[in-house]
């Protein structure tokens, strides 16, 4: 096949997974996850443990060392097979935890230590850079098959420009699907549906040349397995005998690679909507393995017999169809490795980067930046996504650098290896933490340091060619005996001082909810009364952003029987605010971030006592009182609330009385009093002009009073009449503008709006609608206290074809003892000298809203006074005639 062509074709399937990866993010967007979310998109995604070792190096280690690359399949089979229930319960409290990475779930458990997460991203790093540069080897490889003549051609390094390109390319696809957004679940479907096809093209791939092998170029399957026989027994393939010792170790590592290494724990955990999708994992992923393994040995054998003897046995899978001129074969092939390792670099850069920017960048950003800037609400969530994207472009670039400095190495298996037997080394602190209440921070550091000290001697230095740093036993085999001393030293280590260490309450609580698989029953910290929630909403903006920060507060303020905004601070609301915020920065930086804000004190002994009792009491007992408990203290605080609001507005409505009482006496003094004034037949024209002008303004005033006692009984009533007709609300926020500007004119504010947003169309009472805005610009305009005031009106147009509007100033804005009373009647922004009026505006307010069908609401943590309009495309039709329609 010409290069050209080959080029043409591989950005041809580039473009297609990047149309599929943009419209499962499109569908994702829109709510349609159920197809996304289907076992078999999920299972297909696990394929990404087939990487370009395994698709390309699994037939060169099969050429060196026979059946011994089936281990790196019998592993992950065993797991998903014999333990698929320990599988699923791994999943179950990880979702629970809002786990992002194994860095993370480590962290969790263990305390929520960042120090201990930053630790196992170190080893990671360390272990992921050079595998991903063994994929960027093994793309360079396959482009040079096709772009060299002979077979003795093709150097080890491969073409040096290609891997640059491919690199590139990589880190923009992972950088526009993989950072799009910060999630609180940590779930990317576009990539994750883009491997799931990659996974069909690569099975497909590789069992079309297996076909092409045993019944192309050899005769069938008998002579396929006498090739195999008479290979098997050759005395020169010393390398083809059977080395328990080895085989042992590499199940072993192979087995917990499936779930430790970066990218099986992203899409086996992190990616896992739920632990269900494991019933069909547990067979279907082990049937995927089988398959992909197949028809290795025969690739290997076929490669070995007709291919000549110096060709690299790591690339038989592309020269056997290429030398026998199966051209679209051999591209289908290519398409396979390629799909291999992109996969594989892809969703490891994107596990990778998430662990840097949560244990390592993020954390240190918030060190040096102690004093946030409440007034820059996006910063933190601005941050983190550019700090994922910038370990991004790092790990892509380090991984190339050390692909150049290296110049590749000549057995893909043999980096393949290292990697696993790196990440294995978190394997004895993750699984004690899951079955091991007593299991503490000091032991897994122990475990993980000890371990990973080791793997570095005795593995991953000495595959750089720096050998003789710990001697081994000249009987056993350098391999097996690494892993088996690293993992057993590991394992004592983890053991013993978890023995002899005392673990903290944290990490007790956090041992009962791994280890039972449930929730924590109280929280770390113990809410003091002095603490607001308003910070902790303003902190979960700058991580989440506005929208999605409220709405989550706001649910929790009505599970507690509030309205509004604000939840009490109780452990349980405290613990899913941490949960939620460790699924987009991490649990330990979570932890840390509300402890700065919310403060606490630690639990007591008599605390753990109650957590121990209340752990072992029957589920069903426990849920019973649980749910009553939970309705009592519902119905509590909306008592509690209403009582309060009661109390307050009996003493607003006194206040409300006395200042109606003075401003109808005072109009009606003056109209008395000018009035026998000017009965005196001595006044001249000009003072019985200025007069009767004072009385006509006292009685408009008297006028406005009265019509707005009388509109709002009319709209608490349901009897106002509406005039309803199409409108732009650009326009009437122009009308808005221009009308409120004569409340304190000699003030200047900046107004910052988006106008092009504004054009949105809807069927509603313009003037009432005008109404509304006119008074709360208003009233920015009458209590903003910046010294340099800005007015914030922002449009969002919303579904079914209503409209968001809020309005906000950069002012001190309302107190929060206050919010709840704003929209009563009897209720005053400020001081009433200060104010002016009778403090009905807001009131009208909130009924015209509900008689156009929408509602007013304060919105709380925004830095200064802010409110929403919300909007339908049309008032709701009553069944009286009371309302007016114009069309």
């Amino acid at each position: 096949m010409p290069f050209e062509a080959l080029v043409a074709g591989c950005l041809a399937y580039v473009a297609l997974m990047f149309g599929v990866a943009f419209a499962a993010d499109r569908a994702a967007g829109r709510g349609k996850v159920r197809w996304l979310d289907h076992p078999v998109v999920y299972t297909l995604s696990l394929s990404v443990y087939c990487s370009a070792w395994t698709f390309y190096g699994a037939v060169g280690y099969a050429s060196r060392s026979g059946l011994e690359f089936a281990t790196i399949y019998l592993g992950p089979t065993i797991v998903f097979a014999g333990a698929w229930w320990g599988l699923r319960r791994l999943v179950r409290v990880a979702r629970m935890h809002h786990v992002t990475s194994i860095a993370d779930l480590i962290s969790a458990r263990f305390g929520k230590s960042n120090r201990l997460a930053g630790l196992v991203t170190l080893i990671v790093v360390v272990a992921a850079t050079p595998y991903v540069a063994l994929q960027l080897q093994s793309v360079s490889l396959s482009f040079e098959v096709f772009a060299t003549d002979g077979l003795s051609d093709i150097r080890v390094a491969g073409m040096q420009g290609t891997a640059l390109w491919v690199a590139a390319g990589l880190a923009l696809f992972t950088i526009i699907f993989g950072t799009r957004n910060l999630a609180a679940d940590e779930r990317h479907h576009g990539v994750v549906t883009a491997i799931a096809l990659e996974a069909v093209v690569k099975i497909l791939a590789f069992l079309a040349l297996g076909i092409f092998v045993v019944w192309g170029l050899a005769d069938g399957p008998a002579d396929m397995v006498d090739r195999i026989h008479r290979t098997a027994t050759d005395p020169e393939n010393r390398g083809w005998l059977l080395q328990p010792d080895r085989w042992t170790a590499l199940i072993l590592v192979s087995g917990a690679a499936v779930i430790a290494l970066p990218r099986m724990f992203q899409v086996l955990v992190v990616e896992a909507a739920d632990e269900d999708r494991l019933a069909t994992a547990g067979w279907a992923f082990p049937a995927y393995l089988f398959a992909m393994s197949l028809f290795v040995l025969p690739i290997a054998v076929m490669g070995r017999d007709v291919l000549p003897a110096d060709a690299n046995p790591d690339l038989y899978v592309l020269t056997l169809p290429a030398q026998s001129g199966q051209n679209w074969l051999a591209f289908l092939v290519f398409l396979g490795g390629f799909s291999a390792a992109t996969s594989m670099v892809v969703v490891c850069t994107i596990a990778v980067s998430t662990m840097i920017s949560n244990h390592w960048l993020t954390p240190l950003w918030l060190t040096l930046r102690r004093r946030p800037q409440s007034g820059d609400p996006e910063d933190l969530r601005g941050f983190v996504l550019n700090a994922r994207r910038l370990a991004i472009l790092a790990m892509m670039a380090v991984s190339w650098t050390y692909y150049q400095a290296s110049g590749g190495t000549a057995a893909l298996a043999s980096m393949g290896l290292v990697a696993f037997t790196g990440m294995a080394q978190v394997m004895p602190a993750m699984l004690g933490g899951l079955l091991w209440r007593g299991a503490n921070r000091q032991g897994a550091y122990a475990g993980v340091g000890t371990g990973s000290l080791l793997w570095m001697l005795m593995i991953f230095l000495p595959s750089l060619g720096i050998d003789g740093l710990l001697p081994v036993p000249p009987e056993v085999d350098p391999l097996a005996f690494a892993i088996l001393l690293s993992l057993a030293v590991n394992t004592l280590a983890f053991i013993a001082l978890s023995i002899f260490g005392m673990p903290d309450p944290v990490e007790r609580l956090q041992g009962l909810s791994f280890v039972s698989a449930v929730d924590p029953i109280r929280h770390s910290r113990v809410a003091r009364g002095v603490d607001q929630a308003e910070p902790l909403l303003v902190m979960a903006r700058r991580v989440w952003g506005a929208e999605d920060a409220l709405r989550f507060f706001q649910t929790e303020a009505a599970l507690q029987g509030k309205s509004g905004y604000l939840p009490d601070l109780t452990p349980g609301f405290l613990t899913r605010l941490e949960r939620r915020l460790a699924g987009s920065i991490g649990s330990a930086t979570a932890h840390a971030m509300i402890d700065s804000v919310a403060g606490g004190v630690k639990l007591t002994v008599s605390d753990l006592m109650q957590v121990a009792d209340e752990a072992q009491r029957a589920k069903e007992e426990t849920q019973r009182l649980e749910n009553a408990t939970a309705e009592l203290a519902r119905t509590a605080r909306q008592l509690h609330e209403a009582n309060d609001k009661l109390t307050a507005l009996s003493v607003q409505k006194d206040a409300f009385l006395g200042q109606i009482s003075h401003e109808l006496r005072t109009p009606m003094t003056s109209v008395r009093a000018f009035s026998e004034i000017l009965k005196n037949p001595t006044l001249t024209p000009e003072e019985r002009s200025r007069f009767a002008g004072i009385i006509h303004d006292e009685a408009g005033r008297l006028t406005r009073l009265l019509d707005d006692l009388l509109d709002l009984s009319v709209l608490e009533s349901g009897q106002a009449r509406l005039s309803v007709m199409p409108v732009t609300l650009h326009d009437l926020i122009d009308r808005a503008l221009t009308a409120a500007s004569a409340t304190r004119p000699e003030r200047h504010f900046r107004v910052e709006r988006d106008p092009l947003a504004e054009y949105v169309g809807i069927i509603t009472d313009a003037d009432r609608l005008l109404q509304v805005l006119i008074n709360v610009i208003s009233n920015a305009r009458k209590y903003c206290d910046a010294e340099h005031p800005v007015l914030i009106i922002r449009v969002i147009r919303v579904l079914q074809g209503g409209a968001q509007i809020d309005i906000a100033d950069n002012g001190s804005g309302i107190e929060p003892a206050r919010q709840a009373l704003i929209f009563e009647k009897f209720a005053r922004l400020n001081d009433p000298a200060r104010a002016g009026g009778a403090g009905l505006g807001l009131a009208i307010c909130k009924e015209i809203m509900a008689n156009l069908g929408g509602e007013i609401t304060y919105l709380p943590g925004q830095g200064g006074a802010a409110f929403r309009v919300v909007l339908p495309r049309r008032p709701p039709v009553p069944s009286d005639a009371g309302w007016r329609h114009r069309a």
